[in-house]
């Protein structure tokens, strides 16, 4: 069992319990689903572009990606329907907890002049997106490797009802947020 589910297991369900007062078990809010997400408009002009971010992707996740393409063609953006102009990865079970803990405790505290993520980014339905600017914040992606740096899009759902379900859930698994 990874360190974050024991760690939900042991000590986040009886804390959230206390807090909001769950008469069932199953009430407990807890994550869903993880989805990673990286868009590259660029890989209209160059496909190699699309290779590279799906293996870093890859090794970011633990699982191959998907490769997203365009369902309409867009005359000014020089893109035809059909073309591929981004990847995606969503994780469920153990690999979105072992993810989880990597992006918390390895992969933010990389980030220069990381104070903490933002407290606002929740969708009112208890969902919270990150957006990270750079991928080789992960100790997975080999540095010399890489031909440009991309940004990746990280979504954690989670089964809360409310934003601040959500948000403690959070925090008690160990999210740094700023406020």
């Amino acid at each position: 069992m990874s360190g974050i589910k024991k760690l939900y297991l042991e000590e986040v369900v009886p804390e959230l319990r206390k807090k909001f007062a769950y008469k069932n078990i199953m009430q407990v809010p807890r994550l869903t689903k993880i989805v990673l997400n990286m868009g590259l408009g660029e890989a209209t002009q160059n496909i190699k572009i699309m290779d590279g971010a799906v293996e870093e992707l890859a090794l970011i996740s633990g699982q191959k990606s998907v490769i997203c393409r365009a369902k309409k063609s867009i005359a000014t953006f020089k893109l035809r329907a059909g073309m591929p102009i981004g990847c995606k990865a969503t994780l469920r079970g153990n690999r979105m907890y072992d993810f989880f803990g990597r992006l918390v405790n390895i992969a933010l505290p990389r980030v220069r002049d990381f104070r903490g993520v933002s407290g606002k980014a929740f969708d009112t339905r208890g969902n919270y997106a990150l957006g990270i600017k750079e991928q080789i914040i992960f100790p997975e992606i080999e540095y010399d490797r890489i031909d440009k740096i991309k940004g990746l899009n990280v979504t954690i759902n989670t089964s809360a009802g409310t934003d601040r379900e959500a948000k403690a859930l959070l925090q008690l698994l160990g999210m740094p947020f700023m406020n």
